[in-house]
């Protein structure tokens, strides 16, 4: 029976004060007894609302059900038969939108807290169990997945649980993807994601780096290497700029840059051989996660101000709260409603300043939100020695350009049916290399689809 007077239980975490000088995980993650508490108010709803809001459909009252018993490695089973990557989600997925707000405990009160509950039994294993996975018999198929994020990763890993070969190609020198360049320690440590990665190896994935695939090898010479089946993970990994005045002045980074210097490259450290600017006064362009991820980043590496500029309203900030939330308490500046023109730099070509001008929200655009509009004569000028650009990133050419029938969006998105079949025979696509940049959660739905699919398509033969 669920515990219906406890109240949501709080995650710890460090003193705002003391975590934005360091790079250490700002939640500290459930004791065994905050987990009992938050599982026991868990209605365990025969319908199960809340797994329909999870894009890789967790079980999740049967996972919650194991944590309620004491069962932590039973809950973590649980999960790894929907997820290959627990302990990422339980941090990063955005639980909020999807899984918890279709909780029902959320209508009269708050939702079950299933993202920390998923992180606490994803630690607890990690932490307490030394078993390798066992890794399954071939069924004697090839598989090749380009890029080594939450696509390919779980893509990687449905796919080897069934028996088939599978190859990652990663072109860094790290697998992860954007789990190791993109997501900030801070946020998602990068020993949980090297964990993820070494449970797929385990299984039998073989992960090769520095693999740039368009250019080491195309998808005709994987295919002519005996891959029957090529899926493509690549992501999104291209920066958008504003295309404004001052773009090219020294201090300007693409957040795509910025944060691969800090989070793959190590920069924060005392003895990284990666040069970044450590600005005094730092602008972030853009309100999505990336952009609380960089100037968040900025403010460790020991900014004294980093403002967040973003032409919309707070309301429309597309950032998870839970960031937003951290980022304030931290002291980063928001200057919503506020787009900048122009970036002003010295003769030596410093950053010096951007001019930004105000804005106010007209009526909506083809994305539902109200467009925001400039209010003239309202220019102003903000000093500044370093800007961040994190409005957005798109596919890279790379792959689109080297592969002959591969049909793409105008944007550079590749097209792919709901199951991730793309234009070329036995070649699947998904992620944000088909959507855009998204979430990781959906990446990783995306990856799963068309594991499912490869799989059907084999057993049809």
């Amino acid at each position: 029976m669920a515990n219906m007077k406890i109240p949501r239980t709080e995650m710890p975490q460090q003193d705002p004060k003391v975590r934005a000088g360091n790079f250490l995980e700002v939640a500290t993650g459930y004791t065994v007894q905050m987990a009992l508490d938050e599982a026991s108010r868990c209605l365990n709803c025969r319908h199960k609302p809340c797994v329909a809001g999870c894009p890789v459909n967790i079980e999740i009252p049967d996972f919650i059900k194991k944590i309620t018993e004491q069962d932590f490695e039973g809950a973590y089973q649980v999960i790894s038969k929907s997820s290959s990557l627990p302990a990422v989600c339980g941090r990063v997925c955005p639980q909020e939108s999807q899984c918890e707000a279709k909780c029902v405990r959320g209508i009269k009160t708050e939702p079950v807290a299933i993202g920390r509950l998923e992180r606490f039994a994803a630690d607890w294993h990690n932490a307490n169990t030394t078993e390798k996975a066992e890794k399954p018999v071939s069924n004697g198929h090839k598989v090749a997945v380009i890029g080594s994020g939450p696509a390919g990763l779980t893509c990687a890993g449905d796919l080897a649980k069934k028996g088939y070969e599978v190859t990652v190609f990663e072109a860094l020198h790290t697998a992860g993807g954007v789990l190791q360049y993109g997501i900030p320690e801070f946020r998602l440590p990068k020993d949980i994601v090297n964990k993820e990665v070494q449970n797929l190896i385990d299984l039998g994935v073989s992960v090769q780096t520095n693999m740039v695939i368009g250019r080491v090898l195309s998808i005709d010479e994987l295919q002519e290497m005996g891959f029957e089946a090529v899926f493509i993970g690549s992501g999104a990994g291209l920066p958008r700029f504003m295309n404004i005045p001052g773009e090219n002045l020294n201090g300007v980074y693409s957040a795509n840059e910025f944060l691969t210097r800090v989070n793959l490259m190590k920069a924060y450290k005392d003895d990284s051989t990666t040069p970044i600017m450590h600005a005094k006064h730092v602008a972030v362009v853009g309100g999505g996660n990336v952009a609380m991820d960089a100037a968040r980043s900025a403010l460790r590496l020991g900014a004294e101000e980093v403002t967040i500029v973003y032409r919309r309203s707070e309301n429309e900030l597309p950032a998870r709260a839970e960031e937003v939330h951290h980022a304030k308490e931290e002291g980063i500046v928001f200057r919503t409603l506020n787009n900048p023109v122009e970036i002003l730099g010295d003769e030596n070509d410093n950053v010096t300043g951007i001019k930004c001008i105000k804005m106010e929200l007209g009526e909506p655009d083809a994305s539902g939100r109200r467009r925001p509009v400039p209010v003239e004569g309202s220019e102003y000028v903000l000093p500044m020695d370093c800007v961040i650009i994190a409005i957005g990133t798109s596919p890279n050419p790379l792959i689109k350009s080297t592969t002959k029938g591969l049909d793409t969006q105008r944007w550079g998105g590749i097209i792919a049916d709901e199951d991730g079949l793309t234009s070329r025979e036995n070649v699947y696509a998904g992620g944000d290399a088909v959507t855009g940049a998204a979430t990781v959660i959906l990446a990783m739905g995306a990856g799963k689809k068309a594991a499912a699919a490869i799989d059907k398509a084999f057993s049809e033969k």
